[in-house]
């Protein structure tokens, strides 16, 4: 059965990467949640998806130039602003530990394609461990050198390529960098990349999909899983496909 990850949590209702939204998300029945890290100067996992402040919170500047002191001070209210509540950025430790409560699967994509962040798999990696999260994490990220170092310091873990642009038999491309799995753009996926990927044991969980007919297309092609801002419409869909 496809699984309905939820893009940076149920960002269509709620400020992206905030508890507010993988809240929303687990109250609507989504299987995953997908959420980003970046790395604080001081160290700390921050869940943000823009290595700058200034589109989803009242800060300016990098993640990286701001210890977590301070940006845990900051609003990540986004266009939400009639939000009531304090709504601020959480750490990757406030996630895990919000999952207690649930059994929600986390993808957590390593936002080091731009800045490489020296030690961030590292530190993601003990998070898990400390977690006992081994079986419920996914990470991806667009650096995939990071996936292949990942592998090295945990192979028991599952690593996703993400890419946006089309690729030769990306099953294959997984495989060779030691991936479980593989993240594309919506618009790069073809019938024949769903079914070689899963017939060879690769998960194929295309992002960000919101259209209907898209959704229903993956459900209907037996697709690992699909990323999408609107879980709850995903879900709906999934429903009435298995019914039929």
């Amino acid at each position: 059965m496809t699984a309905i990850f939820a893009h940076r949590g149920f960002s269509a209702i709620a400020p992206e990467n905030t508890m507010a939204a993988f809240r929303a998300a687990e109250t609507a029945g989504a299987d995953g949640i997908e959420l980003d890290v970046q790395l604080t100067r001081d160290g700390r996992l921050a869940v943000i998806h823009d290595e700058k402040l200034n589109r989803t919170t009242n800060g300016q500047g990098y993640v990286k130039d701001w210890d977590w002191k301070d940006l845990s001070r900051l609003e990540a209210k986004y266009k939400f602003t009639e939000a009531d509540q304090d709504i601020g950025i959480p750490l990757l430790e406030d996630v895990f530990e919000w999952m207690r409560e649930n059994e929600i699967i986390c993808n957590v994509e390593l936002k080091n394609n731009e800045f490489a962040y020296e030690g961030m798999e590292e530190k993601v990696i003990r998070l898990i461990r400390q977690f006992n999260y081994e079986g419920r994490v996914i990470l991806s990220s667009f650096n995939h050198y990071s996936l292949t170092y990942v592998y090295r310091l945990a192979p028991d873990l599952e690593t996703a390529a993400l890419y946006s642009s089309h690729l030769y038999m990306p099953w294959k491309y997984a495989e060779a960098i030691r991936a479980g799995a593989i993240h594309p753009n919506i618009r790069t996926v073809k019938s024949e990349i769903i079914r070689s990927s899963v017939e060879n044991g690769i998960h194929i969980r295309p992002y960000t999909v919101n259209k209907e007919k898209h959704i229903r297309w993956l459900i209907e092609e037996g697709c690992t899983g699909l990323i999408t801002d609107d879980p709850k419409a995903a879900l709906a869909i999934r429903d009435q496909v298995l019914d039929t």
